[in-house]
Order: structure tokens, then C-alpha cells, then sequence
């Protein structure tokens, strides 16, 4: 395995204190798919959260798989991320898309944020 392109436990978000920060001073970047936030986090890696409602995808399924898809492209982009810590949140058009769409519009936010 790719050590570059893993998603270690560290790498995740966890706690409501953790997303708070995210959410106090973001540097945001939105589309018609997902609203993405970044902030600074003080360590040597990234860290990714995922906001993904019920609102946005009605069933579990749909759901879990744009979380994997987000997921898999923060990490294959995260060695460009230094010290951020990114919130990702999906918008109502999110469940019709193919991946590679989504995929697509994800790279556009890492790269305007980064």
C-alpha cells in the first residue's frame, strides 16, 4: 500500500469540538455538488470531516457511497494539504451524479482551498 494514499485514524475528524473550529473561520469554496471547508488545524497532516444529512441523501446507501467517494479523493490529494483540517458538506443535486463527476468537482475544491 501507498503510504502517500492512505486514511489512517488520525486522518479522520472526530468530535464536535473538532468541526466547531472548522466551522468558526473557514476558507470556503461551494459548487452545485458540495460545500467544502478548510481551516488551519496546527498539526503536520490533514484531517477530513464529512457532514453528508439526511436532507441531502435519503437513504443510507446513497449516502454511504458519496462519503467513500469523498473519501477516496481526499485521499489521493491529501499529500497536498499540509496542516488543513477540511469539512465536507453535500448539497441537494449530490445523488443523481455519476462519480466521476463528483470525483471532478471535488478536485476543484482541494485545488481552490489548498
Amino acid at each position: 500500500m501507498n503510504s502517500g494514499a492512505c486514511f489512517p485514524r488520525r486522518a479522520r475528524m472526530v468530535g464536535q469540538p473538532a468541526f466547531a473550529d472548522v466551522f468558526a473561520q473557514p476558507a470556503k469554496s461551494s459548487d452545485r455538488y458540495f460545500t467544502v471547508l478548510a481551516r488551519a488545524n496546527g498539526l503536520a497532516y490533514p484531517r477530513l470531516g464529512l457532514a453528508i444529512s439526511r436532507k441531502v441523501a435519503k437513504s443510507a446507501v446513497a449516502r454511504n457511497r458519496i462519503k467513500r467517494i469523498v473519501r477516496e479523493s481526499f485521499r489521493h490529494h491529501q499529500s497536498q494539504f499540509g496542516g488543513l483540517d477540511w469539512v465536507v458538506m453535500g448539497r441537494a443535486s449530490l445523488t443523481q451524479q455519476e462519480n466521476a463527476i463528483l470525483f471532478a468537482s471535488l478536485q476543484r475544491h482541494w485545488q481552490r482551498l489548498a
